[in-house]
C-alpha cells in the first residue's frame, strides 16, 4: 500500500462511504486525508456537483474554509435555498426531511465564512419561516389550481428563485425532489434556466407531469384551455422527450364532461398536430361498456371524433344494448308481442342506434354483440331486435344462436349464456358436443416437439383458458373489454343433423374471440416503432390518478394498487361479475363419461386450469369420483411432454381410487369419439372394460380372511392393456425363476384342518385371490413410475448435451422440467398410502411388490421385499 501513487488512492478513497479507517492505516495515509483537495474532490467524485455542499457540510470535523473554496471553484452547486435550510438547521430551526445533527457538526468560524460566500452571491437572504425558496414553490403549487391573477406567487418571483438564486433540490430526501417536477408543469417556462442548474428532466416524470398540467381547476375560468395548451407547447418545445402520452390523453377522455376545459384542449392539440398520435382511436377499449357513464363518455367521444372502425362501431353496440336500463325477461321463448318491457327494450335501442346513426344493423353485428364478455345473463332483448327490427325468420335466428353457441366455447366465462341457449333450443346440444369432439380433440402428435422448449411454454389449448390468468401470470387491468370480430360463415339451414350445423357455425368456432386475444391497442403501439413509447391506454379517469399520486408513498411504486377504491376497478375486471365456467358447463351438461368431457378434461390440464379441474368440490354431489371425468395416463404424457406441473387433483384422484385408463378409448366408443354419438345427461353407462377378466389362479392362505364388507370394499383387479399396448397374457417379459428353489407353501405345520391344508376354504381363495390382484393404485403406481423414469433420461442426456458444449472447467445448473419434480415429488407419496393401505387389509407382512403380470400363471412364486422378511424375523423373535 506504501508504494501505490497519489491517484490511486484517492480513486481508493472515494469509493469508501466512511473513508477513517483507510485514513488510520499508516502515517502516510493520514497525511494524504489531511490535504483539502482530498477531501473535496471526495466529496465531488462521491456526490456529485449538484449535492456535494450538502454531504461536506454534514461532516463538520472535516470541513474547512480551504475545502469550501476547493468546492465551489470546482463546480460545486450553491443555492439560496440551500443557505436558507443551512441557516435553519444550524440556529436550531426545525427542518422537517433533515433528522441528522448536518451544519451542527461545523464549528462557528467556518460556518460564518461560509454564510460570508452565500452573502456575497445572493445579498440579503431571507431568514424568516415560511421565506425560503422551497416554501414559495410550495405555495404556488397549492394555488396551481386558481386562476392566474389570484395566485399569490407571481412569475416574475418563481422565475428569480430558479433564475437567480439557483435553486434546485439538493438532496434526495427533500421533498422538493419530487414536486419540482410538477412546478415545471405549472410553469414549463422555468425549464431552461433549471436545465442550466442542473437539473434533468426524467422521463418517468412524463405522466406525473402532464396530469397536473390537465387537473381540473378549482374554479373554472375562460383562459383554463389556452392556459392548457400553452404550457403543452412550451414543455414540449423545450424538452422533446416531454410530450402527451396517450395514458394520460385516455384518462383525459374518461373525463370529457366533467373536465370540460382539458377535453376542449386536448381536442385542440389534436387539430394542431401535438399530439403524436391519432386522437380517434382512444377508446377503442378504455372501460367495461356496461355502466350508463362510460356509455355516455364513449357517445360523445364518438361525436367529435366520427370514425368508420368495425371496433368502434362494436363498441358503440355494446353501449346501447348493454347500458339500457329498461328490464328485460329472462325466458327466451317470449316476444315484444307477449312482454310489454321487451317492447319498450328493442324500442329504446333502436331510436338509440338510428340517433347515432349506426344503423342498418346486419346478422355478424348481432352476433358480434352477443359474443360479448359482458352480455348479461337476459339477453334475450338483443335476439328479440333481430326478429322484431331486422326481420329475421326463424332459419336465420337459428343461425345466430349456432354461431353464438359455437363462439361462445372459446369464451371461457360464457357457461350461463350457453346453458340458456340449449335449454331454449334443443338442437343446440348434439351440435355443441360433436363440434367439441371433432375439432378440438388434441393428441400427443399434435403438440410441439419436446425439443422446442419455447413452443412448449408458449402452447395453449383453446378451450378452457383461465381468463384469469395470460401467459402464466395475472391478468393486467388494461384487460380488453369489447367483444370479439368475428368471421362470419354463410347463413345456415336449420340444423337438423350434426353434420350440417357443424358446418354452419364452424367459423365462428375458429375464428372465435379466445380468452387470451391480444388488445387492439397493443398492436397499436406495436405498430408505432421503437423510437418512443406513447404509453399503454388506461383505464382510470385523470382525477382518479391524480389522486394515486399524491396518496401513493415515494418509492413504492409496487403498492399502487392499494390505493384505489372499489369504483377505480370494478370497470377494469375482463370477466362479468356472474358467470359460469364453460368446461364446467360442459362436464354438468353432458355427463362425465362423455366424450365432449373428455376433450374438456384434457383441455383444462394443458391450461391448467384448476377450477375447471375440479369443479365437483363446488358442485353439490361432493368429491365423489363417480361424478367425475376420468383421469388417464394420456394427461400425464401431455403433462410431460409440455413440461407442465400436474394438478394436485389429479394425484388426489390416483390415492382416493380412480380407475386407471390409458386414455380415453378405454371407456368411450369409437363412435362416440368420432362425434357421431352424444353422451346426454339421461344416457347413465358404465365404464367399458376393455379385456374380459380372467380367472387369478393363487395358493390358499392361512391367515383368516376377510368379512364380506371388508372384502366387498376392495378393490378388484383392473382392465386395462399394458403400456405397450399388448394384451394381458403376451408383451410383457416375466421375471426369472429359479426352478431349483423349493415352492413355498402356505399350509400351517401340524395343522389338523384338512380344509385348510387342501384349500377348499371357499372365504379363504377369494381373501388369496384378492391379495394377490393388482389395484388400481398399484397400476397406477406403475406406469408412472415408467413415466418418471423416461423423464430421468431425457433429463440425463440433456445434462450430458449441456455440459459438452459448456467450456471446460464450468459448472453448469441443468433445471428439471415442472412435470419432472412434481411426478418424482408426488410418487413416493402414493407410493406410501398403497403401502398403508394393504397393511390394513393384509397385515405387516404384506410384499412391497408383485412380479407376475399373467393371469395364466400357474407356477406363481410369491416374493417377499427384504424389508418384509426383516419384520418377519423380528417378530419370531
Amino acid at each position: 500500500m506504501d508504494r501505490l501513487c497519489d491517484e490511486i488512492l484517492q480513486l481508493i478513497l472515494n469509493e469508501l462511504n466512511d473513508p477513517v479507517a483507510f485514513t488510520l492505516l499508516t502515517k502516510r495515509h493520514y497525511q494524504f486525508s489531511q490535504d483539502s483537495y482530498v477531501r473535496a474532490s471526495y466529496f465531488l467524485a462521491r456526490y456529485g456537483r449538484i449535492q456535494a455542499l450538502y454531504w461536506a457540510l454534514g461532516r463538520g470535523k472535516l470541513l474547512n474554509e480551504r475545502v469550501i473554496d476547493i468546492l465551489l471553484s470546482c463546480g460545486a452547486h450553491l443555492s439560496r435555498y440551500l443557505v436558507q435550510c443551512a441557516m435553519h438547521h444550524y440556529f436550531r430551526t426545525q427542518v422537517p426531511f433533515i433528522k441528522t445533527r448536518w451544519v451542527r457538526t461545523i464549528p462557528l468560524p467556518v460556518f460564518a465564512y461560509f454564510m460570508s460566500i452565500a452573502a456575497r452571491m445572493y445579498g440579503d437572504i431571507p431568514v424568516a419561516k415560511g421565506e425560503d425558496d422551497g416554501s414559495l414553490l410550495t405555495l404556488l403549487l397549492k394555488q396551481s389550481r386558481f386562476p392566474t391573477e389570484y395566485r399569490a406567487a407571481k412569475w416574475e418571483q418563481v422565475r428569480d428563485v430558479v433564475e437567480k438564486y439557483k435553486f434546485i433540490p439538493f438532496s434526495d430526501r427533500d421533498p422538493m425532489m419530487a414536486q419540482f417536477p410538477l412546478v415545471l408543469a405549472v410553469e414549463p417556462r422555468l425549464l431552461p434556466y433549471a436545465r442550466s442548474n442542473g437539473f434533468n428532466m426524467d422521463r418517468k416524470y412524463r405522466n406525473f407531469v402532464f396530469r397536473r398540467m390537465f387537473e381540473k381547476p378549482a374554479i373554472m375560468f375562460e383562459s383554463r384551455a389556452d392556459e392548457i395548451v400553452h404550457n403543452v407547447r412550451e414543455l414540449s418545445r423545450l424538452d422533446p422527450d416531454m410530450f402527451l402520452s396517450r395514458t394520460v390523453a385516455a384518462e383525459i377522455c374518461m373525463e370529457a364532461k366533467t373536465n370540460e376545459a382539458a377535453y376542449t384542449a386536448l381536442k385542440r392539440l389534436d387539430k394542431e398536430g401535438v399530439l403524436r398520435f391519432e386522437l380517434a382511436y382512444l377508446f377503442l377499449n378504455t372501460r367495461s361498456v356496461t355502466t350508463s357513464y362510460t356509455a355516455s363518455v364513449l357517445r360523445v367521444l364518438f361525436k367529435d371524433f366520427p370514425s368508420a372502425d368495425l371496433t368502434v362501431r362494436l363498441v358503440l353496440l355494446l353501449t346501447v344494448f348493454l347500458s339500457e336500463p329498461t328490464p328485460v325477461p329472462s325466458s327466451l321463448s317470449l316476444t315484444s308481442e307477449q312482454s310489454t318491457s321487451l317492447a319498450r327494450y328493442v324500442e329504446a335501442c333502436h331510436e338509440e342506434i338510428e340517433s347515432m346513426d349506426l344503423g342498418p344493423l346486419t346478422r355478424k353485428d348481432i352476433t358480434d354483440v352477443l359474443l360479448s364478455k359482458f352480455v348479461p345473463e337476459r339477453f334475450g332483448g338483443i335476439l328479440e331486435y333481430a326478429r322484431a327490427i331486422l326481420k329475421f325468420d326463424k332459419s336465420e335466428m337459428d343461425g345466430i344462436v349456432t354461431d353464438v353457441a359455437l363462439g361462445c366455447l372459446e369464451i371461457g366465462c360464457k357457461g350461463r349464456m350457453l346453458k340458456k341457449l340449449v335449454e331454449a333450443h334443443d338442437f343446440l346440444g348434439p351440435v355443441l358436443a360433436s363440434h367439441i369432439v371433432r375439432n378440438y380433440r388434441i393428441d400427443l402428435d399434435d403438440l410441439p416437439p419436446m425439443e422446442d422448449e419455447q413452443a412448449c411454454k408458449e402452447y395453449s389449448a383453446p378451450l378452457c383458458a383461465d381468463f384469469m390468468s395470460r401467459g402464466r401470470q395475472l391478468l393486467g387491468i388494461e384487460e380488453a373489454t369489447a367483444g370479439p370480430v368475428v368471421q362470419m360463415a354463410e347463413p345456415a339451414d336449420l340444423p337438423n343433423n350434426v353434420d350440417g350445423a357443424e358446418d354452419g357455425g364452424e367459423s365462428v368456432g375458429a375464428e372465435g374471440e379466445s380468452d387470451g386475444e391480444e388488445d387492439p391497442d397493443d398492436r397499436d403501439l406495436e405498430g408505432d416503432g421503437d423510437d418512443e413509447d406513447l404509453g399503454a391506454i388506461s383505464q382510470d379517469t385523470l382525477s382518479a390518478m391524480i389522486r394515486k399520486d399524491e396518496m401513493m408513498p415515494t418509492r413504492r411504486r409496487r403498492y399502487h394498487e392499494l390505493y384505489t377504491n372499489y369504483h377505480d376497478s370494478i370497470g377494469k375486471l375482463p370477466y362479468p361479475a356472474d358467470y359460469t365456467q364453460v368446461g364446467t358447463w360442459v362436464q354438468n351438461h353432458f355427463g362425465h363419461l362423455s366424450a365432449a368431457a373428455a376433450v374438456i378434461r384434457i383441455h383444462a390440464v394443458i391450461n391448467q386450469n384448476y377450477n375447471v379441474l375440479h369443479h365437483h368440490l363446488y358442485t353439490p354431489g361432493g368429491p365423489a369420483l363417480t361424478t367425475r371425468v376420468p383421469t388417464t395416463l394420456k394427461q400425464f404424457k401431455i403433462l410431460a411432454r409440455l413440461g407442465r406441473s400436474p394438478s394436485m387433483g389429479l394425484y388426489d384422484d390416483i390415492e382416493w381410487g380412480t380407475e386407471f385408463y390409458f386414455s380415453e378409448e378405454d371407456y368411450l366408443t369409437p363412435e362416440e369419439l368420432s362425434g357421431g354419438i352424444v353422451c346426454t345427461p339421461s344416457k347413465k353407462r358404465k365404464s367399458r372394460p376393455r379385456t374380459t377378466e380372467q380367472p387369478i389362479k393363487c395358493e390358499t392362505s392361512p391367515t383368516p380372511g376377510p368379512s364380506s364388507s371388508s372384502s366387498s370394499a376392495s378393490a378388484g383387479p383392473s382392465t386395462a392393456r399394458l403400456a405397450d399396448g399388448a394384451g394381458s397374457g403376451s408383451g410383457k417379459k416375466r421375471p426369472r425363476r429359479s426352478v431349483a428353489n423349493p415352492v413355498r407353501s402356505y399350509v400351517v405345520p401340524d395343522s389338523d384342518d384338512e380344509d385348510i391344508a387342501d384349500g377348499r376354504d371357499d372365504s379363504l381363495q377369494r381373501f388369496a385371490k384378492k391379495r394377490r390382484a393388482e389395484t388400481n393404485m398399484q397400476r397406477w403406481i406403475k406406469h408412472l413410475t415408467v413415466l418418471l423414469k423416461e423423464e430421468q433420461k431425457k433429463y440425463n442426456e440433456k445434462k450430458r448435451r449441456i455440459h459438452a458444449a459448456a467450456p471446460p472447467g464450468t459448472k453448469v445448473k441443468v433445471p428439471k422440467t415442472e412435470f419432472h419434480k412434481s411426478l418424482a415429488f408426488n410418487l413416493p407419496r402414493l407410493r406410501r398410502s398403497d403401502r398403508d393401505k394393504r397393511e390394513k387389509l393384509y397385515g405387516a407382512d404384506v410384499p412391497d411388490e408383485y412380479y407376475s403380470e399373467s393371469d395364466e400363471d400357474e407356477e406363481y412364486q410369491l416374493r417377499t421385499s427384504t424389508r418384509a422378511k426383516r419384520r418377519k424375523i423380528e417378530g419370531k423373535d
